[in-house]
């Protein structure tokens, strides 16, 4: 599982809002929506018509605002985001929002992806005179953005994200305007909703649920909108390419009740299940999922193989997501911390566990041993997704490929070591199935991780950039 990984770095969350005058509580509540695409920083600018004004901190979004007094971050419009951060990288400077002041105005970035060619950029920015404050790739796009003379003209920005090379969602706010902006492939998710005569964007449409919006549309791939008491008006950056949305925002990172490219995580994980019971079959008494995860696929697997589906697990509601604690330790000790069996249920029973992925194998070696101890009699291990072979170039620090067991051992191999009686994955075509359900409108993945095959390169040449998001 996801849980496995050292430095997993996809996880940051992005929320505005223009045209409230709740803008900083709506975005304190819609970050809480996102608090599980990152745990370890969270902020808020807010902007009054005249200046930005700014509160960030490190941990979690009630920690960061439990004793900020709103009214100081007064304003009709704002923006926010939780951050996820590899370990070494956990400073106050690289927590976002970014905000820069300048004589000609002040400017907030906010960014969930990777920028892949940062490290040139950086070289040539400094080398043409610019300091810059942070490690992280966001603030590339503030430099290049007063390079090209954004202030003054629209046509900056256009150039400025022309220049960019990855996987990003963007959005920056300025005291009279908010620009939302997405790559020219959306591997990121980014949708727009309305609260009364409020727009609202988030990474996620469980944000629009929490603070009550309605959903309106998703921005579109290389699309520039921009925001102001004028309405908003949407323009074109680059060409929309077809969609590489990351795959394993919904095998694993979205909430189950978001609705990404107009299609409902819990429903496609549950068809991701329908299509791996149909793939591989096993007999037995139970199916249980890996909360919380894998508990769609796994009352689809129950679903469409007439096995009962039960509880097997139990998820320790007071512990974290493992995969975000701040070292491999930690995390080891949080499995056990994180998930107990329910020994009256698999006790004597051959149990298909279904998980939503295999990463480097220790975490569902552990719970497959957690398992068989609490007396299950078998247990055969079902993957919802394919298996990750390749690393993510995208803002997920998927590690090198080395570190991935599905690189390096047969499947066979893995089910020896993380002691199933058997293993089995879906494929590659039943996960597009399972996601891909209108062929009316753009709604292609992007599984670069599983089948090696990247929607975007960099010159011809794969390079991680050092920090993401």
């Amino acid at each position: 599982m996801l849980a496995e990984i050292r430095g997993l770095n996809e996880e940051c969350g992005v929320f505005g809002i223009w045209g409230h005058e709740k803008a900083a509580e709506l975005t304190y509540y819609g970050l809480h929506a996102l608090q599980h695409r990152g745990q370890e920083g969270a902020g808020v600018v807010t902007s009054n018509g005249l200046e930005l004004k700014l509160h960030k901190g490190q941990g979690l979004v009630n920690d960061v605002f439990k004793r900020v007094d709103f009214s100081k971050l007064n304003g009709r419009a704002a923006i926010g985001h939780v951050r996820y951060a590899t370990q070494g990288e956990r400073t106050i400077d690289n927590v976002q929002p970014l905000l820069f002041r300048s004589q000609s105005g002040s400017m907030a970035l906010a960014h969930n992806g990777n920028i892949m060619n940062a490290y040139e950029l950086r070289g040539e920015l400094e080398a043409a005179g610019s300091i810059l404050q942070t490690s992280s790739d966001t603030e590339v796009l503030a430099h290049l953005l007063k390079r090209n003379g954004y202030m003054d003209s629209l046509d900056g920005l256009k150039d400025a994200l022309r220049q960019l090379v990855g996987a990003y969602a963007f959005i920056l706010l300025m005291e009279d305007r908010m620009h939302i902006a997405l790559d020219p492939k959306g591997l990121r998710p980014l949708s727009i909703g309305r609260l009364g005569d409020a727009y609202v964007v988030a990474s996620e449409t469980s944000a629009f649920d929490i603070i009550g919006a309605t959903y309106e549309r998703d921005v579109i791939p290389g699309e520039l909108i921009t925001i102001s008491n004028e309405g908003l008006e949407s323009t074109r950056f680059a060409v929309q390419e077809k969609r590489a949305l990351c795959a394993m925002e919904y095998v694993y990172f979205s909430r189950p009740d978001s609705n990404l490219n107009e299609v409902n995580v819990h429903a496609s994980r549950k068809r991701m299940g329908i299509e791996l019971a149909k793939e591989a079959p096993v007999e037995a008494d139970i199916v249980t999922g890996v909360p919380d995860s894998s508990i769609s696929a796994a009352i689809g697997y129950a679903e469409q193989s007439g096995i009962p589906y039960e509880m097997g697990l139990i998820k320790n509601r007071y512990t974290g997501r493992t995969f975000i604690q701040p070292s491999q330790e930690l995390r080891e000790q949080g499995v056990k911390m994180k998930l107990s069996p329910v020994r009256a249920i698999v006790e004597g029973k051959r149990v298909i566990m279904i998980d939503d992925s295999i990463v480097r194998g220790t975490t569902c070696k552990r719970i497959v041993r957690m398992l068989k101890e609490a007396g299950a009699k078998e247990v055969h291990v079902r993957i919802a997704s394919p298996s990750i072979t390749n690393p993510c170039y995208y803002g997920i620090d998927m590690s090198t490929k080395e570190e991935l067991i599905a690189a390096n051992y047969s499947i066979e191999k893995i089910s020896e070591m993380i002691g199933a009686d058997s293993l089995a994955y879906l494929s590659s075509d039943g996960l597009e199935r399972a996601i891909v359900s209108d062929d009316s409108i753009n709604q292609g993945v992007c599984m670069a991780c599983m089948t090696g095959n990247y929607p975007v390169t960099k010159k011809g040449q794969l390079e991680i950039s050092y920090t993401k998001c």
